[in-house]
């Protein structure tokens, strides 16, 4: 006999957020009539995702955030454990986010057309170079940031894995910079592979950026590296044994080229500073 949450999520969260889906994703649709910009598109996605977490009995508890500028345009790259990673991030994240997703997308009637007409990036990763570099330097200029999940799959024990170098040439030639957050204990609500859903507690902790100003595209390594290892300790700390939660590195990482001594947003500092204001704020 399947549990009592599989019931409640076939039964009720499945019906509710495609009732949710249908009616919010006309009037997303509707708005690219009028707003080329995704500002409304993007609001219909915020409502969208805050009706699933009230819904499922998902509460959020954020901290950190207070580095960011509003207005200023990011790169937010955060670990990955489940589906309900993106509501999360959309509902806890107050700037104009848009999602970098595969070309390949594009094709889909409806959803392709949503995605490329309100400012998300539809990349050929096969074929990124110049012409990705301008979209997102567009996307800058309206405005808007980029959120990523540089392992590129979810964790199926909330361990952080290697991040992908890609995304952070991307923020390189862009001169963005890079925010790492941490989300803890989605995993729970939703695990990968599973069709049950369970109400429940997670946590997000956006960190103080990391400057891209003056690094070149040798750094990307390093970058990612040191994004990774900010959200691991966080995920860890507040999870539990950091050897249950930090994947090992991929060895390649090892060979990157040393960041500059003393530079803004080093691990260290960066972590303590978090730590600092996560105990400020309970």
């Amino acid at each position: 006999m399947p549990a009592f949450h599989w019931w409640r999520t076939v039964f009720w969260l499945i019906p509710a957020i495609s009732v949710y889906t249908l009616v919010l994703g006309a009037v997303s649709l509707a708005s690219m009539l009028v707003d080329r910009r995704g500002h409304v598109a993007h609001g219909c996605a915020r409502v969208w995702s805050r009706l699933i977490l009230v819904t499922t009995g998902v509460r959020v508890h954020a901290g950190g955030g207070g580095h960011v500028e509003p207005g200023r345009s990011y790169v937010f790259v955060s670990n990955h454990q489940s589906i309900y990673d993106f509501p999360i991030l959309i509902t806890s994240i107050p700037f104009q986010l848009r999602i970098l997703a595969k070309a390949s997308l594009g094709a889909f009637p409806v959803l392709g057309w949503h995605l490329r007409y309100t400012g998300h990036l539809l990349v050929d990763r096969a074929r990124t170079g110049r012409a990705t570099l301008n979209r997102v330097g567009a996307m800058i200029r309206r405005g808007h940031s980029l959120i990523v999940f540089p392992e590129g799959t979810r964790s199926r024990d909330g361990r952080v894995g290697p991040f992908k170098r890609g995304l952070f040439l991307l923020a390189i030639d862009a001169g963005i910079p890079v925010v790492p957050v941490a989300l803890s204990g989605t995993r729970h609500v939703m695990r990968k592979g599973r069709l049950t859903t369970c109400p429940g507690e997670v946590g997000i902790v956006l960190h103080e950026p990391l400057r891209t100003e003056g690094l070149a595209r040798t750094d990307a390594t390093r970058l990612a590296e040191r994004a990774r290892d900010i959200i691991a300790a966080t995920v860890a700390e507040r999870e539990g044994d950091p050897t249950d939660r930090v994947a090992p590195k991929d060895p390649a990482a090892k060979a990157g080229p040393r960041a500059a001594s003393g530079a803004p947003g080093d691990v260290p500092a960066v972590t303590r500073g978090a730590r600092r204001e996560r105990t400020a704020g309970r």
